[in-house]
């Protein structure tokens, strides 16, 4: 099936249109490839998939490229088992995207959605040579001050935060408030939650993560950063929570 639509789209994308092809889920075109493979009797390899994995699946990402004529953008949903990104098959297929955007069952629960994990998702795109220097600067601070969250989250869990140094409680508060900012009410979800979606221009969450890895937001409470847009509102909404 998944090759099939492939081939479909090649053939608009040759007649000089732009495609855009959904796969959901690419999981499916591997365990496809799992239980043919085992049919035919062949040795699995590791976790029991198909020993040609590597080339089925580069098979089928290879073909979704651009030509002179036309281009195929595909957007995937890639289903990880055990949420193990190192599974062969989300590994095999996060080798062939540009991008990956990774839903953590954890940040989930926290209540915090988008459910997006900044740490193990990816982009390509990340290169300040493409987004720029503030960007990308922006992007690293805020990645190296959740890293240092997660690095420090066993030791609060067993000692508490009493235990850690004064810079390490800070990068804690910090990585909390991003955390917190990372979220965003849905225009989609406005029924449901009562609560208006919020559409943030890019300039404006760049200046936002700025001024939390900078210290300027240190006195506000992480309260005040849940489900909000830009940094304003953020500082607004601090007010009456005090």
């Amino acid at each position: 099936v998944a090759l099939t639509g492939l081939t479909m789209a090649e053939k608009f994308r040759d007649e000089g249109r732009d495609i855009l092809l959904f796969i959901d889920n690419i999981y499916r075109y591997t365990l496809a490839g799992t239980e043919v493979s085992a049919l035919l009797g062949r040795m699995p390899s590791a976790v029991g998939y198909q020993p040609t994995l590597a080339e089925e699946m580069g098979r089928l990402q290879e073909r979704i490229t651009s030509t002179k004529t036309g281009s195929i953008t595909s957007i995937q949903a890639v289903y990880v088992p055990a949420d193990d990104l190192t599974d062969p098959s989300p590994a095999t297929t996060f080798g062939h995207l540009d991008a990956t955007v990774v839903l953590s069952r954890d940040i989930a629960a926290l209540g915090i959605y988008p459910a997006v994990d900044p740490l193990d998702s990816t982009s390509r795109q990340l290169d300040p040579h493409v987004i720029g220097e503030e960007h990308y600067n922006t992007t690293r601070r805020v990645q190296a001050t959740l890293q240092r969250y997660k690095e420090l989250r066993d030791i609060i869990a067993i000692l508490g935060m009493d235990e850690l140094s004064p810079d390490d409680k800070l990068a804690v508060a910090r990585a909390r408030k991003i955390q917190r900012f990372l979220s965003q009410p849905f225009n989609v979800a406005e029924v449901f939650t009562g609560t208006p979606g919020k559409i943030v221009a890019l300039k404006d969450t760049i200046r936002g993560f700025q001024m939390i890895v900078d210290g300027e937001c240190d006195h506000l409470p992480e309260q005040a950063f849940y489900m909000v847009g830009t940094i304003e509102e953020a500082i607004e909404k601090a007010k009456t929570l005090q």
